[in-house]
């Protein structure tokens, strides 16, 4: 028992790390209404976490920022911090590492220019733990108001001028570049008729003219409800659920005097179970926001422990080790269950299922949140949830109300154990789709599309070997026979390893599109029927459109979209709609979970008045997708001319070629009519 609880206390220790705050700030004025007023930054890094320091070495963790917005100021130096940092040599990094831990002040002295200053403050960073990394955030706004001396009045009339010189020379070099820019064009670019002021002006009105888009977020929900459906009856077969089946049966029919009595208790108790893994959802989305587990979804820290965590649940599948819950956890819930009697009872008996059948649902739960919060609604988690208990709770409820049916249900035995096993090489196969998502959102290129198709291969072939009894692993009887169901799943197993073989030369793996990395990652490809993006810029989109006399196509997707690497599979790859593409528009794909830092930090207003500074590629793909269209999930295709005016409705992820051809179409006849 104390292994099992050592286990599942690391377990959780990586997953309560990830969601807390690794830093906390707090701020502070210090000599306000003085000539010397001085910012305090106080981190309190929280325990087994180290913040790096301002100026870490390149090639280990992220340097902390300070980013300072001044008005009647000027920053006297640089941040201090009121302690030295730690050095240690990072063995894996290859690099020495500066680090904080515990309370760190940061003091920014600030020289006033003006009896009234603000600053306003943005920190950057990241805190790492054993576990994983993650990003340091912070905010503040600072006012105060200092007695000026005439040698500092005479310092802030230079300055003023100096700004003013400043902004001459910047409008004097926008004037040269846009002139060299007009004489880049070529003959019949005709740029004199773009407006570039409304490439990002909000078009969502004059998209209403057209035809409405498909109702891409009920399809969404649709979607997640099926794959929480899906995992509740995967969920169902396991050895931690399917004998709690007959046993919580029996013990509604003996335990009621009547059979009405006990067709309404089961009832009852599968909603609790609903109820349960419902508000599991909400909880989740309440804590983090939909917009934030998006983000989550795609930062580097999580999906690297949500690969660990994955390969360590397959591991235990497999018969490495064992994870269970505490014991007095469910000894709790047994207690509360006899103390209690009605509806609340069955509440708690239906509590009691949830904790004892974790260690096999938890990694199907984990998997389907993540795949929900990709969809950036706010109720995604808890319809995934809701499917998934819908599926775990029917049984019960049909047992009960016709117990005969359960003479009919195969008994547990050594079939569990090897359910167990290939769901254990489910998870490992679906470990290395979070790890590709961080990769390919961090450009580190680590796995790239032919280095996960062999590993898919690879795993999915031992996996047939299991089947028929070739391979044997800890708990399993030895196979004397295989059955006609154990030797068509091996078939089918082995069938789809020799199915991804092609794909190391660059075949297209539709079947797989949504989990493999796009085919550009693939240094050997022989295949040519891929669509490629001209640009992954949107300015530099919208200037080729007009110098090529071609509308322009807008595909936002993102690294860690599912649906996106589906759409380009199934639909952007048939024959005319390639075709269609590579000769009358101009392709920018836009990726919003781009990792890659801007030149410079973008400040801008949301809709909702908020200021917000866009600091990667991704952060102003994102915003543009959001204030320009009015929308946020990916894939998102859009058609414009070039003056970012639409030319047809969005298309959104909809695997259906007629449909999307036609949108093309439409696209192409409303820019050639204008």
């Amino acid at each position: 028992m104390k292994r099992h609880l050592l286990l599942f206390a690391v377990l959780f220790t990586s997953i309560l790390a990830m969601a807390q705050e690794g830093v906390t700030w707090s701020y502070r004025l210090v000599g306000d209404k003085t000539a010397s007023p001085a910012l305090e930054m106080t981190a309190k890094v929280a325990p087994g976490f180290h913040m790096y320091s301002q100026d870490n070495p390149a090639g280990g963790g992220v340097p902390l920022e300070f980013h300072f917005d001044l008005s009647g100021c000027r920053l006297d130096g640089p941040a201090k911090a009121n302690k030295a940092y730690t050095k240690a040599y990072d063995d894996i990094l290859e690099v020495d590492e500066h680090y904080y831990s515990g309370t760190v002040v940061f003091t920014q002295k600030i020289k006033p220019l003006a009896e009234k200053w603000t600053v306003r403050l943005e920190i950057g960073g990241q805190a790492c733990n054993d576990s994983g990394c993650l990003r340091v955030i912070g905010s503040h706004t600072f006012t105060g108001t200092s007695p000026l001396s005439a040698e500092m009045k005479e310092e802030a009339k230079k300055a003023e001028e100096a700004q003013k010189d400043s902004m001459v020379n910047a409008i004097t070099e926008m004037t040269d570049s846009l002139q060299s820019a007009e004489g880049f064009m070529t003959p019949g670019a005709n740029m004199s008729g773009v407006n570039a002021d409304k490439w990002w002006a909000n078009v969502e009105a004059e998209m209403r003219v057209f035809e409405d888009a498909p109702d891409q977020q009920g399809r969404s929900l649709w979607y997640i409800f099926l794959a929480g459906f899906l995992g509740g009856l995967i969920a169902l077969v396991t050895p931690c659920v399917w004998p709690m089946i007959p046993m919580t049966v029996s013990f509604f029919l003996k335990g009621n005097k009547s059979r009405s009595k006990a067709v309404s208790s089961a009832i009852i108790y599968g909603a609790s179970i609903v109820v349960i893994y419902v508000a599991l959802g909400l909880i989740v989305t309440a804590i983090f926001g939909a917009s934030a587990l998006n983000e989550l979804a795609t930062s580097a820290g999580f999906n690297v422990a949500f690969f660990l965590l994955l390969v360590v649940f397959a591991i235990s599948f497999m018969g490495g080790f064992e994870i269970t819950l505490p014991a007095k956890w469910t000894n709790k819930m047994d207690s509360k269950v006899d103390s209690t009697t009605g509806y609340l009872s069955l509440f708690f008996m239906a509590f009691t299922l949830v904790l004892v059948s974790f260690s096999c649902t938890g990694p199907i739960i984990g998997t389907l949140l993540v795949e929900a919060a990709s969809t950036s609604n706010f109720i995604s988690p808890a319809i995934g949830m809701f499917g998934f208990a819908l599926a775990l709770a029917i049984p019960f409820s049909l047992f009960a109300i016709f117990p005969t049916m359960l003479k009919s249900m195969p008994k547990s035995g050594g079939w569990m154990n090897t359910v167990k096993v290939v769901l254990g090489f489910l998870e490992l196969a679906l470990a290395f789709k979070f790890l590709s998502v961080a990769d390919l959102a961090y450009g580190w290129r680590i796995l790239d599309r032919e280095v996960f198709v062999s590993l898919w291969i690879v795993i999915f072939a031992l996996l047939g070997f299991y089947l028929l009894g070739k391979l044997r692993l800890p708990h399993d009887d030895k196979v004397e026979k295989v059955g006609l169901t154990r030797f068509s799943l091996a078939l089918i197993s082995l069938a789809f390893a020799v199915y991804m073989i092609p794909g190391l030369w660059g075949a297209p793996l539709k079947s797989i599109s949504a989990f493999a990395p796009p085919i550009y990652t693939q240094d050997f490809n022989l295949y040519e029927g891929d669509v490629h993006a001209q640009v992954d810029s949107y300015e530099e989109g919208m200037e080729l459109g007009a110098k090529l006399n071609k509308p322009v196509l807008i595909d936002f997707s993102g690294f860690g979209c599912v649906n996106c690497r589906k759409m380009e599979a199934a639909v952007l790859t048939d024959s005319e709609i390639k075709r269609t593409i590579d000769e009358d528009y101009v392709l920018v794909t836009l990726m919003v979970d781009d990792k890659k830092p801007l030149p410079q930090p973008m400040k801008v207003k949301e809709t909702d008045g908020t200021e917000r500074t866009l600091r990667t590629y991704g952060d102003k793909w994102s915003y543009l997708q959001r204030t320009k269209f009015g929308s946020n999930a990916q894939p998102y295709y859009v058609i414009v001319n070039q003056e970012g005016m639409p030319l047809n409705h969005s298309f959104p992820y909809e695997e259906n070629i007629p449909k999307y051809l036609k949108f093309l179409k439409t696209g192409l006849e409303n820019y050639n009519k204008k």
